[in-house]
């Protein structure tokens, strides 16, 4: 079901497990002035999904936020073709295959502009994340960038979170740190995203963080000024 979490904002949580780990996945879906919808991270299709969906507006905008996000978007973009796909700068060459419309950069598109704010995360490009901020509801939007899964996961779920370094907390995963290459970069980006006004965060993977958002991003990468 579709979760109303603020003004035009939705979420919907579903079940997904990569290597082992019941990591979850949640698409939010934000309503444009126009009365469309723009869906960040598509989880599973169903037609039960498609139907709620049509019952708040029309799917004018699906999101890939990172290189890896890619997993449910055979499913989707041919049930929607008039519809405009997004992805990060080099997502078309990774995957050919997608029909990219729009190439995601500093600049939103003019049908959300005003309404989310967008940035490239620099610094780690093999993951080259776009995050947004939902400004009536002073709420960023995450998808790797950092994880929040905590003790109501499966045990091996949650063994191999412990080896991630990223088990009952907020955090990026020793894995999106091993491919960090420009921490310089990195840091620019979150001065960033930390000059947003926001709360909240939404993550792909994991439980929200519903208040002192900020201030938890900020600690999460404390590690890049050691």
């Amino acid at each position: 079901m579709l979760n109303p979490i603020g003004p035009g904002l939705w979420e919907y949580n579903a079940p997904m497990t990569v290597l082992g780990i019941a990591l979850g996945h949640r698409l939010t879906v934000a309503r444009l002035a126009d009365g469309s919808l723009w869906l960040h991270s598509p989880a599973a299709y169903s037609g039960a999904l498609a139907a709620e969906l049509a019952a708040l507006g029309a799917v004018a905008h699906i999101f890939a936020p990172n290189y890896i996000h890619d997993t449910y978007l055979e499913d989707w973009l041919p049930r929607y073709p008039g519809v405009r796909f997004h992805a990060p700068p080099a997502f078309h060459k990774i995957f050919p295959h997608f029909s990219l419309t729009d190439r995601l950069g500093e600049s939103p598109h003019p049908a959300w502009a005003g309404l989310l704010d967008q940035h490239v995360i620099q610094g780690i490009p093999r993951l080259h994340e776009v995050v947004f901020l939902h400004r009536p509801s002073r709420t960023l939007l995450v998808a790797d960038l950092a994880f929040n899964l905590g003790p109501e996961m499966p045990l091996l779920s949650r063994v191999l979170l412990r080896l991630n370094g990223c088990y009952c907390r907020f955090t990026p995963s020793r894995m999106v740190k091993a491919v960090i290459q420009d921490r310089a970069a990195l840091r620019a980006s979150l001065e960033h995203i930390l000059a947003w006004d926001f709360d909240r965060i939404l993550v792909a993977h994991g439980d929200n963080l519903e208040t002192e958002g900020k201030e938890s991003l900020r600690a999460a990468f404390a590690f890049l000024n050691a």
